[in-house]
């Protein structure tokens, strides 16, 4: 749902629909009025949903307190997993352990799955910040977006073989943005210039794919997640785009769909 345009809640969902998606990924409204009215929409509309959360919060106990509410709310709609952004990169590994965890007391509760996201400013925004929480919670579940280590480490990531690695035996859903060392995002995925970028996270999804059928799964999420500006580049003073973001989005749809060996 990031940076998708539209009038209304199911305007873009019939959009996403219309283009041949499975399903969205977005947070689940606060609002009980609002959850229930994307809960028929979904249900109406043949969706799948992935929902979306943030931790939040001064302090370890704040962020627990904040993911718990937030994921009680999804689960209630019974999404095929919650997507977190979990813990901070500030924390300590035995701080954002607590948070971690919590979650996974929460998950066996209520039964919906949990995959934690790669991602800056997160518990998970290093590979080595990561393989410190996979050697310490063997059954953590990671949502793989490699574009984030790209920027933080300032490289595609040859020298962190080993954790990436590990990471990929980790990741039950792909968050499908291309990015480089410089940037979280590559421009335009389309572009010869960012082929070699492109290649590389080819390489990694197509492992997450085969460790994933290892395991005798049936399918893999995959969101194409190339976001608006300030992640896309605009033109300077006008701040227009260079590229359309919904068909950046729909490109990486296609393109995995006839790439990617499921």
């Amino acid at each position: 749902m990031w940076g998708m345009e539209g009038s209304t809640l199911r305007a873009k969902l019939e959009k996403a629909k219309d283009a041949g998606f499975d399903g969205i990924e977005m947070g689940v409204p606060a609002d009980p009025q609002e959850k229930k009215e994307l809960g028929a929409l979904l249900k109406d509309l043949g969706l799948a949903l992935i929902a979306q959360q943030w931790t939040t919060g001064a302090g370890p106990s704040e962020h627990m307190r904040s993911f718990e509410e937030q994921y009680a709310r999804s689960a209630d709609l019974r999404p095929l997993s919650v997507n977190s952004h979990t813990g901070r990169d500030v924390f300590t590994l035995n701080q954002n352990l607590e948070i971690f965890d919590a979650a996974e007391r929460l998950e066996k509760d209520r039964g919906v799955a949990v995959v934690h996201e790669i991602h800056r400013g997160r518990a998970t925004f290093s590979a080595l910040s990561t393989f410190e929480l996979l050697e310490a919670l063997p059954k953590l579940r990671l949502t793989a977006d490699f574009s984030h280590w790209c920027c933080v480490h300032e490289s595609l990531l040859e020298d962190q073989a080993k954790r990436v690695d590990r990471a990929i035996a980790h990741s039950h859903h792909i968050h499908a943005r291309v990015g480089h060392a410089e940037a979280p995002q590559v421009p335009d995925p389309r572009a010869a210039e960012w082929k070699i970028a492109v290649d590389a996270h080819l390489r990694w999804w197509q492992a997450i794919v085969a460790a994933r059928k290892a395991e005798g799964a049936s399918s893999l999420t995959i969101c194409p997640e190339f976001g608006p500006p300030p992640y896309l580049v605009t033109l300077p003073d006008t701040g227009l785009p260079i590229v359309d973001l919904w068909e950046v989005n729909r490109y990486m749809k296609d393109f995995l769909s006839g790439r990617l060996l499921m």
